[in-house]
């Protein structure tokens, strides 16, 4: 085992420290820029047309691939056959992949073949307002120059093409998301809660009785003309709307009770959407004791003995409350809809 401890600290000889004795003997003054290696294509016009025209190829390949995906999304259409739905979204697949990798590998190889690769130097200094625009208009103009795209229309005009149509698919597929007439936060104002409409169980739909409920008690609870919806698509919109939590606590547990409210509850029963206020998450956690509800995506937390407030957490209004009542066979019903849009809260809600 070797000795590490011998020498001076102070100059061991195993560190050769830059700078020490002439400057020029170990630390370099100016380093400067490595010298430019012109490429094929700098020197050679061929080589610079095979270029351009590779790279005009691939942007005809990203319009080839938007092309693609249009045929796919409406030619195929919308269908329910199994495997025109497979062929559909192969065609969607690859279209948006060849539309994007066509641009991509594009510009890459049009930067790497063509466009300048020399490295420049400018030392800074203070400009006035004058004088900065100028250099700014020279820059721009230098950036046109250097890449060659007024030399070049072949690149131009296809690589235009290609960013006009690659960003479509996008724009198509954002607008079916949603192709109801009422498009917009208006729908969100109302949901299909009525007055006298039952309070039912989800999924069995089971009308609700007072007596149902002990104290302490919550259910999931939907509302009884939500069955009589026979298109899917609408029942899962609805639903997500109106869905709201039933609970049951001592009344005189209730804490607070806004002037026009006094009839909203029943017993001790209270009703109030399960949407979250803030991104609309279902708010299903509901702790008895200090009747609380959780949010579980963010943490919103509002009391439920005072109307619901937000408590905790990033929303930004309480939960809507459902007045409720009791029918004359003794189920709970609805003695309106919401008083006020449910969901997160957005600048366009107003009033209901």
């Amino acid at each position: 085992m070797g000795e590490h401890g011998n020498g001076d600290p102070r100059d061991s000889g195993a560190v050769i420290n830059a700078g020490d004795g002439e400057s020029g003997q170990y630390a370099v003054d100016d380093p400067g820029l490595p010298p430019h290696r012109p490429r094929l294509a700098d020197e050679d016009e061929k080589t610079a047309k095979r270029s351009e025209r590779q790279v005009a190829v691939l942007f005809l390949v990203s319009i080839i691939g938007t092309v693609i995906f249009f045929i796919g999304y409406f030619v195929v259409g919308h269908t329910a056959d199994l495997h025109e739905v497979r062929l559909q979204n192969t065609l969607l697949g690859l279209g948006v992949a060849f539309a994007m990798l066509g641009i991509g590998l594009g510009v890459v190889h049009w930067a790497k073949t063509l466009m300048p690769d020399h490295e420049l130097v400018e030392a800074r200094k203070p400009l006035r307002t004058e004088e900065q625009r100028q250099e700014a208009e020279q820059i721009v103009g230098d950036v046109l120059e250097e890449s060659g795209i007024k030399r070049r229309p072949l690149i131009r005009n296809t690589l235009i093409g290609a960013a006009v149509l690659a960003p479509l698919p996008a724009v198509v597929l954002f607008r079916d998301l949603d192709l109801s007439e009422d498009f917009g936060p208006e729908r969100m104002r109302h949901t299909i809660w009525d007055e006298g409409v039952r309070l039912v169980r989800d999924p069995t739909g089971t009308p609700v009785r007072a007596a149902d409920l002990t104290v302490g008690s919550a259910m999931h609870i939907v509302p009884e003309t939500l069955l009589d919806i026979t298109d899917h698509g609408e029942k899962l919109a609805e639903k997500a709307k109106s869905v709201v939590l039933l609970i049951r606590m001592d009344p005189e547990e209730i804490q607070t009770v806004s002037e026009g409210r006094e009839d909203w509850t029943y017993e001790g029963i209270i009703a109030a959407s399960k949407v979250c206020t803030h991104v609309g998450c279902p708010v299903a956690l509901y702790e008895r004791h200090t009747h609380h509800l959780l949010c579980p995506c963010h943490q919103s937390t509002f009391d439920a003995a005072n109307e619901f407030e937000v408590i905790f957490g990033p929303a930004g209004r309480p939960l809507p409350q459902l007045p409720i009542a009791v029918d004359d066979e003794g189920y709970l019903v609805a003695r309106s809809d919401f008083t006020e849009p449910v969901g997160p809260s957005y600048w366009e809600r107003g009033n209901a």
